[in-house]
């Protein structure tokens, strides 16, 4: 997977492209990323992204040419590649949205994806309509800019592509991945300050332990994100203990 990303401040990316996950896959193959300076593709001497908005209002808004210019030099002939801003006006990020873009269309060099970080008081608007092909926010909040939202967006998506992680199904467990928000964990000690991990996952039962966790899910769920719970695939067993716990309170 390669991503593009256009950005006013492309040292912002250092520490997360050069740490953990991301790093590890960048060197074994399975992610490559471009920075992209917007200010390189301006033709001024001062190299002006911004300018005020017609109208009136307060703030700056982006201006156009710059980032014409740099995805038309960027994707060339490329027309498969989508092109995201990143923008709190875009559609909210979801595990589904992470596992759409992680099944984009291969390029001539694989699945790329661009990346267009917003700043200021936002974009001129004929980059939403006539050069990007999506909107994505991560929240219904406003940060500085696209930056971060754009790393969100690369560490999401990367962690989803074969071979990124070292157990195949890892992904299919995550919190949101089937619906659900994922359950307790524990590790060592068994017992630690007089507090005991379960007994059933002490048990070596197997069976019982997947359905303990499929519970502690469940129960999570309900309480912390019920509304989930309805956009979920729920089994008749699973029906029957949510039933359990509405009784029980």
């Amino acid at each position: 997977m390669h991503f593009d990303i256009l950005t006013l401040f492309p040292s912002m990316f250092r520490g997360p492209l050069e740490e953990s996950i991301l790093k590890r896959a960048r060197e074994n193959g399975y992610l490559s990323v471009t920075l992209h300076n917007i200010r390189d593709y301006t033709t001024d001497k001062h190299h002006v992204t911004d300018d005020t908005p017609y109208g009136g209002g307060g703030g700056m808004v982006m201006k156009p040419e710059p980032m014409f210019a740099a995805v038309e030099a960027i994707l060339a002939k490329e027309t498969d590649v989508p092109v995201i801003l990143l923008s709190p006006q875009g559609r909210l990020f979801t595990q589904d949205i992470a596992f759409e873009l992680a099944r984009s269309q291969p390029g001539e060099q694989g699945p790329r994806i661009l990346l267009i970080c917003g700043r200021y008081e936002g974009v001129d608007e004929r980059v939403r309509k006539y050069l990007v092909t999506d909107e994505i926010s991560i929240g219904d909040y406003v940060i500085t800019g696209g930056e971060l939202a754009a790393m969100v967006v690369v560490d999401s998506v990367t962690r989803l592509l074969p071979g990124v992680l070292g157990d195949p199904g890892a992904t299919l467990d995550d919190s949101h991945a089937c619906g659900l928000l994922e359950g307790p964990h524990y590790t060592r000690p068994a017992v630690f300050r007089e507090w005991q991990v379960p007994e059933v996952l002490r048990s070596g039962d197997h069976a019982a332990v997947a359905r303990w966790h499929r519970e502690q899910s469940l129960r999570r769920t309900a309480e912390r994100r019920p509304e989930l719970l309805d956009r979920a695939d729920l089994t008749r067993q699973d029906r029957e203990f949510l039933d359990k716990l509405v009784l029980q309170n």
